[in-house]
């Protein structure tokens, strides 16, 4: 059942998406992120193009992103015919004030940091409960790892003193696009260094990706209940 609360975070990421839109112009090869204000984004990006706007493709960052944007009728391309995209805009866990984010709840993490770095430019769009003073705070920190390494990276994820659950769906095993599985690492009291704790963990063998991304997004759009926010990264 959906609460009050719930249809107002609803509407908040709707705008978030809508604007994002308005960044993407006629010919651009474009990033298709994941999560549910991204698919807000994928929607109102489905009525741009039934307005008249072209873009060459979109590249999408999972399965479930693939199939949304193919039953609308957006253009899908792959990053071997476009290595290099023009924009990528994606959802996001938590946002803190530099623009760095926790990603990867929905378990696209390793997909939507390749298409990210494949991208000119990286824009988030979320709703305005995403941002955090202290990355961690809210939301576990998503690791895929290769199912063959899960007991040692899971006791090297530990000894850097966090609290380590596999991810299920019900009584599975959730496992990735990617074939892989993914640890949600809770730090009490937060990331309180960000890069640190990415070399750390990139560091352990059978580590894939983190759903750190770091020193990577520009802009961030964000829907709330005084319309939408824009947050620029400073130079």
């Amino acid at each position: 059942m959906m609460t009050q609360q719930n249809i107002q975070q609803d509407s908040w990421k709707q705008m978030a998406g809508v604007a994002a839109t308005q960044l993407i112009e006629d010919g651009m090869v474009i990033g298709l992120g994941s999560g549910s204000t991204a698919v807000q984004m994928i929607y109102a990006l489905a009525q741009r193009i039934q307005e008249g706007l072209r873009i060459v493709g979109a590249v999408p960052t999972s399965k479930a992103t693939e199939q949304l944007a193919y039953q609308l009728g957006i253009p899908l391309t792959t990053l071997d015919d476009y290595p290099e995209l023009d924009i990528d805009i994606d959802g996001a866990d938590e946002i803190d004030d530099t623009l760095a984010l926790i990603k990867g709840g929905g378990g696209a993490l390793l997909r939507e940091k390749i298409v990210a770095a494949s991208a000119r430019r990286f824009v988030i769009v979320a709703d305005i409960t995403k941002q955090v003073s202290i990355l961690g705070m809210k939301m576990p920190l998503p690791v895929e790892i290769i199912p063959f390494a899960l007991s040692p990276v899971r006791k090297r994820l530990e000894a850097l003193g966090a609290f380590v659950a596999l991810r299920h769906i019900g009584e599975a095993v959730f496992i990735t696009d990617n074939s892989n599985f993914i640890l949600d690492c809770t730090f009490p009291g937060g990331i309180s260094d960000p890069l640190a704790l990415q070399a750390a963990m990139k560091n352990i063998v059978g580590v894939v990706e983190t759903g750190l991304f770091l020193q990577m997004a520009e802009q961030a759009i964000i829907g709330g209940p005084d319309g939408v926010k824009i947050v620029t990264l400073q130079p």
